[in-house]
């Protein structure tokens, strides 16, 4: 019996950060010992905010360097960039063909931008990102899209559009995903309490090396309670981020450090730093040494391509089949 397939994409517009790792990118692997596992480097999506050449190729790398040293294993799952299979960008025209504009309105990223008076001036890449979004997920027959809370919309804005093709051209034209959402990830507190987003600038990126990984964690933003008296662990960021890193011993020691009083916010800080690097320093290493060597982060990303268009290509050429375009049985031999 087959397995299903899994599929996620991440952006490479900046160094992966914890809220990375812990939403998508240690679930993604995780999911390669139990499911027929896709994922792609969205450069195509970076594009609606990166127009910097060196540095696109330079994060693709970064990119697939982390997943490889956090376990990724090439053999396994199929992982590519998004751009090394060109099918995507025909589905996404035949996606907008089927899309209303009022669907498109309704996406959170656009409301945001029009919420802050940009919707003139952005990118038609930004208001036509959920198509784009809907073409690698369907492009690949996918079974299930494990995502946030806040990126279940993506995954019912993609079955709309298979429903319409499925609708005027027939069941089966394309196969409805199912979102996966993982309850045990919680939103990621960022630096200065608000959600952790490259947008923000509250990051932490996961590779730092250990100087300015404890600096990057001496700079949480906490409140101005004085090292005497008791402090809440529940409402302090510092302690928000030690309980990912920390098992729940850990957590009842800090915890009751900082209920008993005479415990600055700054050695909460120098816990927070421990765990982390302690955390990190194995795949810091391995990353490094894959980083190194972009000859072979190529050879993994191309076999990846070539894999993900033998699925791809079948899908299309149903998709195009279906609505009319080409010739009947495909062109001669």
């Amino acid at each position: 019996m087959s397995r299903k397939r899994s599929l996620s994409g991440i952006k490479p517009t900046a160094d992966p950060h914890i809220g990375n790792y812990l939403a998508m990118i240690r679930p993604a692997i995780e999911l390669q010992d139990s499911y027929d596992a896709f994922y792609f480097v969205a450069d195509y999506h970076a594009l609606t905010s990166t127009h910097d050449s060196d540095a696109m190729r330079r994060h693709c790398y970064d990119i697939t360097a982390t997943f490889l040293a956090f376990g990724l294993d090439p053999q396994r799952a199929v992982f590519w960039r998004q751009s090394d299979v060109p099918e995507v960008c025909e589905l996404t025209w035949v996606l907008s063909c089927m899309t209303s504009m009022g669907l498109l309105d309704r996406a959170h990223a656009y409301k945001a931008a029009k919420d802050r008076g940009e919707a003139g001036s952005i990118n038609h890449g930004v208001f036509a990102y959920p198509v784009l979004m809907a073409a690698d997920i369907l492009l690949y027959d996918s079974d299930v899209v494990p995502v946030g809370k806040d990126q279940v919309q993506h995954i019912e804005m993609a079955r709309d559009m298979a429903q319409r093709c499925n609708h005027s051209f027939g069941d089966g034209t394309l196969k409805l995903p199912e979102a996966s959402v993982r309850s045990d990830v919680h939103t990621i507190i960022g630096t200065d309490g608000r959600k952790m987003s490259k947008s923000y600038g509250n990051t932490i990126p996961v590779f730092l090396p250990p100087k300015k990984l404890r600096k990057a964690c001496m700079g949480i933003t906490t409140d101005s309670t004085p090292m005497e008296e008791a402090k809440d662990p529940d409402t302090c960021t510092v302690f928000a981020l030690y309980r990912l890193f920390a098992d729940a011993p850990q957590q009842a020691e800090l915890a009751a450090l900082y209920r008993g009083g005479n415990f600055g916010y700054g050695n909460a800080k120098q816990y927070l730093f421990e765990a982390m690097d302690k955390h990190f320093s194995p795949a810091r290493e391995r990353y490094l040494s894959l980083r190194a060597d972009e000859t072979a982060l190529e050879a993994v990303l191309s076999d990846g391509a070539e894999r993900a268009r033998a699925v791809a290509q079948p899908v299309l050429d149903r998709v195009r089949q279906r609505i009319g375009l080409g010739r009947r049985g495909g062109l001669p031999s």
